[in-house]
């Protein structure tokens, strides 16, 4: 019953976190803020791929970045 909750308290501290971030995007160019958001979705996208491996996450986030960076 507990690590119920604790998942629950992550997740919404997660989604705070999120949130407040996405305020630090507001000056950025857009091709900063594409390589941000490919960074992201990357290395969420490796996580779950790997189940949850540290490394599959980095990886992630390193292709998911490059590509954003070069989308125009």
């Amino acid at each position: 019953m507990t690590t119920i909750k604790s998942k629950r308290v992550a997740a919404a501290g997660l989604a705070i976190v999120l949130a407040l971030s996405l305020t630090a995007c507001s000056g950025m160019s857009k091709r900063d803020r594409n390589t941000a958001i490919g960074a992201g979705a990357g290395a969420v996208g490796g996580s779950i791929l790997t189940n949850g491996s540290g490394l599959g996450t980095i990886g992630g986030a390193a292709v998911g970045g490059i590509i954003g960076h070069q989308v125009d």
